[in-house]
């Protein structure tokens, strides 16, 4: 089979490392070689299976590997040239040779490295499923956005700058030597932020093909984290990720009767049925607060069955059509679904064959296809959850 990729993300605490690793147990147990590939920087992966795990798959159990990516250990595999020369640069300005190294690891490099990483493991096919136990959901968000984002840069300026390099390089950089003692980048240094590009622009295509890649959102019954999950509901729409499920987690159950949950049960029961009303028809499996806490296979087992039953996870448990082209008479309609979101929220600019589109803190500059470049949008409005942009 096809690699199928899985993503768990949820605001921190709810319990995403134990639902992906219950997930996992799962596929394991159908038969699918599966792994559980922790990116949170703060990894709790090894903790819920009770066994030490490190940054290349360790098989905890038959067709069950799991694995807490090192940044760092990517960084120097993908970025080394890049960073050895940042260092290079810093140390010619005086800095010392250890602080220098650390200030040529720009911030936000450890989450960038595991798009790498998935798109490794899909390249190399040496799992049938890979299950992503995320970082919250901020941190996940920004992770989606970052292929459009570095494809604006790349085309506005690296591209141009790399040319010039090439062209002026062989005079300028004596010149740039003798002055300052720092050399012009080499071609391995120039080229590596290009192929990098490559790499994460050919995974979106992945991550934004809801037949290979689903988003399960993890919540607990709780306003705060319920609005959190609602908001990443949307964002993961606006950048073209579909969401097949919502696991509602931590739910007290019935035959708990203590009057000391009482007035917190009436409260879960609220926010339960807000679940179910504001992620329709997405499907919500609701799982208990156990009495003990998911460390280790034997409490893993007893959520597996509880979250799947007899069912498959791998599987694709809802089809959600995020982004569509609509043909009209007089044009053609942009429809993006964004659930829950009111049009005074939605800003919206064209320039060149770019679409930019901000949802509050949130923004995407989506390439327009060919057809809708040359046009100009007339009109929007927000319609049974999707943006509907008219175009003439």
């Amino acid at each position: 089979m096809d690699l199928r990729i899985i993503m768990l993300t949820g605001k921190g605490g709810v319990g995403k490392t134990s639902m992906a690793a219950a997930t996992g147990l799962r596929c394991a147990e159908l038969g699918y070689r599966t792994l559980v590939l922790s990116t949170d920087p703060a990894h709790s992966l090894a903790d819920s299976v009770d066994l030490p795990l490190t940054h290349e798959p360790r098989e905890l159990a038959q067709n069950f590997w799991g694995a807490e990516l090192d940044a760092l250990i990517e960084l120097e595999q993908n970025w080394g040239a890049v960073k050895k020369y940042i260092t290079q640069v810093l140390q010619a300005r005086g800095l010392e040779g250890i602080q220098a190294e650390e200030l040529a690891v720009l911030p936000g490099m450890d989450e960038i490295f595991s798009l790498v990483r998935v798109k490794r493991h899909y390249d190399e096919e040496d799992f049938d499923v890979l299950i992503i136990d995320s970082a919250p959901t901020g941190t996940a968000l920004r992770l989606l956005s970052l292929p459009e984002v570095a494809g604006w840069y790349m085309r506005r300026f690296y591209k141009p700058l790399q040319g010039i390099a090439q062209t002026l390089g062989p005079v300028v950089n004596p010149i740039l030597q003798r002055l300052t003692g720092i050399p012009m980048p080499t071609n391995e240094v120039m080229d590596a932020p290009y192929e990098f590009y490559e790499q994460i622009e050919a995974l979106e295509k992945v991550l934004t093909n809801n037949a290979v890649t689903s988003v399960r959102l993890v919540t607990n019954p709780e306003k705060m984290v319920l609005k959190e999950t609602m908001r990443a509901h949307a964002y993961l729409s606006l950048y073209g990720v579909a969401t097949d499920c919502v696991i509602a987690n931590r739910i007290i159950p019935d035959h708990v009767q203590d009057p000391y949950f009482q007035r917190w049960k009436e409260t879960q029961q609220l926010y339960r049925q807000a679940i179910h009303d504001n992620f329709r028809p997405l499907p919500v499996y609701e799982i208990p607060l156990y009495q003990d806490e998911l460390v280790g296979f034997a409490a893993l087992e007893r959520l597996k069955v509880d979250l799947c039953g007899e069912t498959d996870p791998s599987k694709v448990l809802y089809t959600e059509n995020t982004l569509r082209v609509v043909t009209e008479k007089q044009g053609y309609r942009l429809e993006i679904y964004l659930p829950g979101i009111p049009k005074s929220e939605v800003q919206l600019a064209k320039s060149g064959d770019e679409l930019n589109i901000r949802v509050g803190n949130h923004r995407r500059n989506m390439v327009l296809p060919q057809t809708l470049a040359a046009l100009q949008p007339i009109g929007a409005k927000m319609e049974d959850d999707y943006l509907r942009i008219q175009f003439a």
